[in-house]
């Protein structure tokens, strides 16, 4: 290569500079703390078909960066780099199975910018979301569980250091973050948080509280909703529902708290049936768009909310007492539209059911045709729109769709995540917001394993337990809290063998009459006594996916529309959506080792003359 002559630098100098001092929010603008002493900052941000990453990290040694399908080192997408000898460095990597590294042979990883002072490391690159390179992971809208890691030597010094305890995970979604929001600080607020809520010694609390939503007689909007979990807690609550009670309560219920779904609960409790917001864990706040917001202050809004949240303890750690909750901002400069939330999905209940050893299940929760028919028709003929989504399943949980059909016909997915993480669960806002008409469809499927369980896993409150829950934030606001579904249990239980049960039913689960080796069996008991083979599994799945549905059709205080408790049968599908063709790419980028190196050189340069700090902040 020609050498370049330091005049040639001049001209590109003052460009350099600006490329590289311009405010890292306004090329980056997303950013998390991917580690608990704030020493591993990364920023990314979309460039057309690329993602570009910004990482600034207490070190001066190498820099690790990853994407995995598990969160562990088997079979990751890893980025190497720092800056060693003043020359910067960045190295493609893959691990196999064994955690193996290795060079990747198609390098998609590009160097944009690298920076060591005395303090930090600072690198910047970009890569294709897709690179047509098998040991690359795609980045899609699904759940990515980073990958990140760090040592105070650079890589060459004594080949492939250990990082030692420097290193961890966090899932992230890095195409569907949340979105900027507008400063809340100058916003008032009501906090709803617990009182020294004693959690017990056993793996599962439902605790709920009563409170009085403190705007009263004059409209506002609730424009932002941030959970405040207790620190060391975070592990603790594992989801916390907002629902709006009967209007008719008076402030006796405000003294105290309670379990929920307790056979003491109190009776105000049953009268609390509208969920106006939800949060589950590893979520961050939630930010309305700037024309929508939670109407509250008039007589039509919600007066009394309970609060629900789920404690999850699966080491019946005992002394625990809790003090979370949730922060609602507010405001008087109202927004077009009132929002409002649909729980749409599966009916939680004994009747959904997943058989053990399976490596995926599939279940469908129905929001079906004739509730939207029948709710939209008379609320809101020309549709609602849709602006976000939370997808919520428990331990086996491993993919969620949201599914949309009009006249036979599905549409591109409403929401989804392929790459479900438990741990990680928030509202998806949606890139375009989605018109539900009357007489449209929509399925929750919920893909789960059971490779590691050798009894049923049953549909309930319990993390052990599983959902299929899709909770959509919409506008206009609609009398319709609940569209979900039950598969029907007879037909499940003649899969087994089962061919009658006392009647009537007078205990819960109730109990199998014949044949002889069911006789005076739960139908729990009984599924769990059947022989199941993945083969059989394979069978099952088939036959529920096929039964006809119970449709849960709910209004707010507990009415109901007419076709609650009916029959209806899963859509006919007569043109399945097809998938957009990923088209992936792979730039060689045979000028970024020329333009990183002159941006090196002219940002040591200019920390040489203006003395600059470190970068994280």
């Amino acid at each position: 290569m020609r050498r370049l002559r330091p005049w040639a630098l001049v001209p590109v100098l003052g460009a350099l500079l600006a490329a590289g001092s311009g405010s890292p929010s306004r090329s980056y603008p997303h950013s998390a703390l991917l580690d608990g002493a704030a020493a591993y900052l990364l920023r990314w941000g979309r460039r057309g078909s690329a993602l570009a990453f910004r990482l600034e990290v207490r070190t001066r040694g190498y820099v690790g960066f990853g994407l995995s399908a598990s969160g562990g080192m088997a079979s990751a997408d890893i980025v190497v780099g720092g800056v060693e000898g003043g020359q910067p460095y960045l190295q493609d990597y893959f691990t196999d199975e064994n955690r193996v590294l290795k060079k990747d042979p198609q390098q998609d990883y590009h160097l944009e910018y690298a920076m060591e002072n005395s303090t930090h490391t600072i690198l910047a690159f970009s890569r294709e979301l897709h690179t047509c390179d098998t040991n690359d992971k795609s980045i899609t809208e699904s759940t990515v569980r980073v990958i990140w890691a760090y040592h105070h030597k650079d890589m060459g010094e004594a080949g492939q250091n250990y990082h030692g305890s420097n290193r961890g995970t966090k899932s992230l979604r890095l195409l569907n973050p949340e979105k900027a929001e507008v400063s809340s600080a100058s916003l008032p607020y009501f906090d709803l948080t617990n009182k020294d809520v004693p959690i017990p010694d056993k793996d599962t609390t439902y605790w709920c509280q009563m409170f009085k939503i403190p705007v009263q007689h004059e409209k506002h909007h609730v424009t932002k909703v941030e959970p405040l979990i207790q620190k060391g807690h975070e592990n603790l609550v594992h989801h916390i529902l907002l629902y709006q009670c009967s209007s008719n309560l008076n402030d006796s219920v405000l003294d105290y708290g309670h379990e929920c779904y307790h056979p003491n609960m109190p009776d105000s409790f049953f009268t609390c049936e509208t969920v106006i917001f939800a949060w589950a864990i590893g979520g961050e706040g939630f930010t309305y768009p700037p024309h929508a917001g939670l109407s509250i202050g008039t007589a039509a809004d919600p007066q009394f909310v309970l609060m629900e949240v789920h404690y999850d303890n699966p080491s019946y750690t005992e002394g625990l007492i809790d003090n979370s909750g949730l922060r609602l901002f507010y405001t008087p400069d109202l927004r077009k539209y009132d929002a409002g939330v649909i729980e749409a999905g599966l009916w939680v209940s004994l009747f959904h059911n997943i058989p053990p050893g399976m490596p995926e299940f599939v279940s469908e929760g129905h929001c079906t045709l004739e509730c939207l028919e029948e709710a939209l028709g008379a609320e809101r003929p020309s549709g609602i729109h849709v602006f976000a989504v939370l997808l919520h399943a428990h331990l086996a949980g491993r993919a969620i769709r949201m599914r949309h059909f009009r006249n036979g016909e599905e549409q591109k997915l409403l929401a989804y995540d392929d790459e479900f993480d438990f741990n990680f669960q928030e509202f998806q806002y949606l890139e375009e917001e989605r018109t539900i008409l009357p007489g449209d469809n929509l399925i929750t499927e919920c893909h789960y394993s059971t490779v590691d369980r050798i009894r049923m896993t049953w549909g309930g409150l319990s993390t052990r337990n599983e959902m299929c829950l899709s909770y959509l934030l919409y506008y206009p606001r609609i009398n319709l809290t609940r569209c979900a579904s039950i598969p029907d249990i007879m037909e499940q239980l003649q899969f087994i063998g089962v061919k009658e049960i006392y009647r009537p039913v007078r205990t819960w689960p109730f109990i199998i009459k014949s044949p002889k080796q069911y006789k005076n069996l739960s139908f729990m008991d009984a599924m769990n006594k059947f022989k199941w083979s993945r083969s059989e599994g394979l069978s099952y799945n088939e036959l529920v996916l096929k039964l006809p549905v119970n449709v849960r059709c709910s209004k707010t205080d507990n009415a109901e529309w007419s076709f609650q408790g009916m029959t209806a049968l899963p859509p006919e599908i007569e043109r399945p959506y097809k998938t957009e063709q990923v088209i992936c790419s792979s730039s060689s980028c045979l000028s970024c080792s020329l333009f990183v190196t002159l941006l090196f050189f002219v940002h040591i340069t200019a920390s040489t003359i203006r003395n600059i700090g470190p970068f994280v902040q």
